[in-house]
């Protein structure tokens, strides 16, 4: 009785549809969570660079050091976005060390190339979660549709109500929503957090940026 009422009993004596859908619901979770866990490791080193490269930045130094010391190399979100302003600037200068006219405007085109590319890069995934969080539900309702519709006409076969005929295949059916559920909860959990992460950190790095084309500008004023 025991093995007849077990989760595996369940999808192996389940329809050939309603064992697609809980095996595209059960694919779909392991994909959110090797999602989730990748940019939660991904945010993590993305803050601790932003960190390192923000004591860096405000520890005195000049910015040609600071950019010297980064090279053709930078790792870090911010450190990429840094990079991109400060080669500009340095192409903005002439061979006699005069300044191009409209370095700021190139400069800052430049560095919102970068953030915007650094967005991209913190955002991907995300759309997975999403999707998943907003129709696993729904898949797996109809795969519960569609199972206890065949155990409605299993029962219509055999003319029996009795409950040990109608619970296995209900159960079954059942079944395919909860894999539903299980799938787009964590989804839609992690979708929201992980959003509201890569927002802050984006603004981080419009902020960085601001900061930095005002420093420049003082420069230019200079």
């Amino acid at each position: 009785m025991e093995s007849s009422i077990s989760v595996w009993s369940m999808f192996a004596d389940a329809t050939l549809t309603v064992k697609l859908v809980m095996i595209m619901l059960i694919v779909a979770s392991i994909w959110c969570w090797a999602v989730i866990v990748d940019k939660l490791i991904q945010y993590r080193r993305a803050r601790r660079d932003a960190d390192l490269f923000d004591r860096a930045f405000w520890s005195g130094e000049p910015l040609d050091g600071v950019y010297d010391k980064i090279g053709g190399n930078p790792r870090g979100s911010s450190e990429i976005i840094f990079a991109a302003g400060m080669l500009e600037w340095r192409r903005s200068h002439g061979q006699d060390g005069s300044l191009i006219a409209g370095a700021q405007a190139r400069i800052e085109r430049s560095m919102d190339v970068a953030i915007a590319k650094e967005a991209g890069k913190l955002q991907r995934g995300l759309p997975v979660l999403a999707t998943v969080g907003s129709t696993a539900p729904f898949v797996g309702l109809f795969g519960t549709v569609w199972g206890i519709m065949n155990s409605f006409i299993e029962i219509a076969e055999q003319q029996n109500t009795n409950l040990a005929v109608v619970a296995p295949g209900i159960a079954e059916a059942l079944l395919a929503t909860g894999l539903g559920l299980l799938a787009a909860i964590p989804a839609v959990i992690f979708y929201n957090k992980l959003s509201a992460d890569a927002d802050r950190l984006i603004a981080g790095y419009e902020a960085f940026a601001d900061e930095f084309t005002t420093i420049l500008s003082r420069q230019l004023d200079s």
